[in-house]
């Protein structure tokens, strides 16, 4: 006869957001993405603030035990409260950002490229389904090194050094990739940034971007402020 658990807590690389209409569930071991509507997410916050199942219908437990979200726990122990985004202006998924690449004028560095091929050589290094958590964690050893944070200037060009290697990049180098490259390249000098991962809704979806010790997004659009950050690496620790 199986037991069903009375406790249970969201593992710390689960994380949470309420944005009123849904409650997106980010889990950063395998980068997947699960959204519970209003009524799943009131029993999901009442849960966090006890650690007792009670609150959640049994069905909806199972699955959330099933999906690794929730692990069971011999006593009570409450977990992390999710964070209040702002709901978003209901467009039913239509509205648009602008987008676009644009061809450098100019060849990539060495130094570049090669953080580009450390970023893949991380992402290939083991299962596909752990490939946010190896990411996530060769972040953090790299920002580990820096000394001091980097100024606007030296974020831009590492960006846009980033960007020329990644247009001949034999592989995708989208956000992920990208964000992660820089902070690899900058570390390389021993300088630091904020390597931030979010979520927007409608619909839901994922950015990664690095911000400079002021907290400001580098060499991004204004649409990057729809991205509630879940998860911060890295900090500039002081103005430089």
């Amino acid at each position: 006869m199986t037991v069903f658990p009375t406790h249970a807590t969201a593992p710390d690389h689960v994380r949470a957001v309420d944005f009123g209409h849904v409650l997106a569930l980010i889990d950063y071991r395998t980068s997947r993405v699960h959204c519970l509507l209003p009524e799943a997410g009131a029993w999901w916050r009442a849960a966090a603030a006890t650690g007792r199942l009670d609150p959640i219908p049994p069905n909806a437990v199972r699955r959330l035990l099933a999906a690794g979200l929730l692990v069971p726990t011999p006593v009570a122990k409450p977990w992390r409260t999710p964070v209040d985004a702002p709901a978003p202006e209901a467009s039913w998924g239509s509205s648009e950002h602008p987008a676009g690449l644009v061809r450098p004028s100019r060849g990539p560095s060495a130094a570049a490229s090669w953080a580009l091929v450390t970023v893949f050589a991380v992402k290939r290094a083991g299962s596909t389904p752990t490939t946010m958590h190896r990411l996530t964690a060769a972040v953090r050893c790299a920002s580990s090194i820096c000394r001091r944070p980097a100024t606007p200037t030296q974020a831009v060009r590492a960006i846009e050094a980033v960007r020329r290697a990644g247009w001949r990049f034999p592989g995708r180098t989208a956000c992920l990739e990208e964000s992660i490259a820089v902070v690899f390249l900058l570390a390389a000098r021993r300088l630091a940034v904020t390597w931030c991962h979010g979520v927007a809704a409608d619909p839901v979806r994922l950015h990664a971007w690095v911000q400079t010790w002021d907290r400001t997004a580098v060499a991004e659009p204004e649409s990057t402020r729809a991205y509630t950050p879940v998860l911060t690496i890295g900090d500039p620790h002081r103005r430089p």
